[in-house]
């Protein structure tokens, strides 16, 4: 019997509903970029092959590292459900918004996704630069109300008995999901299972690729 649908979630702040500050921001930094780039100080191109590099290699590689030891060493998965902090730190990733990380697994039964209503909290050390989606004002208050609407709008369609529970991230404690591991990989490598772990399957806005896309 599967299990009656249910959307839970987990927050300690405010909603903010304010759907200027996006645009807002965005015209401020673009307007910084371009007093930058006329007094010669900025390349816009380097600029954006740097924020590039960090918001989808650099970072989310050190999580993907993290959940493919995960899943091919047992012990290691137990000491990331007791204290992923310290299971994060015997990988070499820490600093800043990194210093207290709880792990959520996503399992048949149980999807988990990562939110921060009230500003763009997130794990740098292991997912990198947040991407500007994630800041947004409507992902941050329909990720709560409407989990379901928002991960189809990322092309993800859970079975409707799925559980979905929504973890709100803070200044004190951000969160990591563990996706499922893809089946037909037994005998893998962790490098070869790292290739397949997404920076959105940590979030929860994804899943892991699939084996056969990755070989092709």
């Amino acid at each position: 019997m599967g299990h009656t649908h249910h959307d839970d979630h987990h927050h300690d702040h405010d909603h903010d509903h304010d759907h200027s500050e996006l645009s807002e921001t965005a015209l401020r930094v673009r307007a910084l970029e371009s007093i930058l780039t006329e007094k010669g100080l900025v390349d816009p191109a380097a600029l954006d092959l740097i924020v590039e590099t960090y918001e989808t290699r650099v970072g989310p590689r050190n999580g993907a590292r993290v959940v493919a030891r995960a899943w091919s060493d047992p012990a290691y998965l137990e000491r990331l459900r007791r204290d992923a902090t310290a299971a994060i730190a015997e990988l070499g990733y820490t600093g800043r918004q990194g210093e207290h990380i709880v792990a959520v697994e996503n399992t048949a039964d149980e999807h988990n996704l990562v939110v921060c209503t009230l500003c763009s909290c997130y794990p740098w050390s292991v997912l990198g630069l947040p991407p500007v989606w994630y800041k947004s004002p409507p992902y941050r208050s329909r990720a709560v109300i409407d989990p379901r609407g928002v991960l189809a709008e990322f092309g993800l369609t859970l079975a409707s008995d799925t559980r979905i529970r929504v973890w709100d991230s803070t200044a004190e404690v951000r969160y990591l999901v563990i996706p499922r591991r893809p089946s037909g990989t037994q005998g893998w490598s962790e490098e070869q299972l790292a290739d397949l772990v997404t920076r959105d399957s940590m979030i929860g806005t994804g899943l892991a690729r699939d084996p056969a896309e990755a070989a092709a």
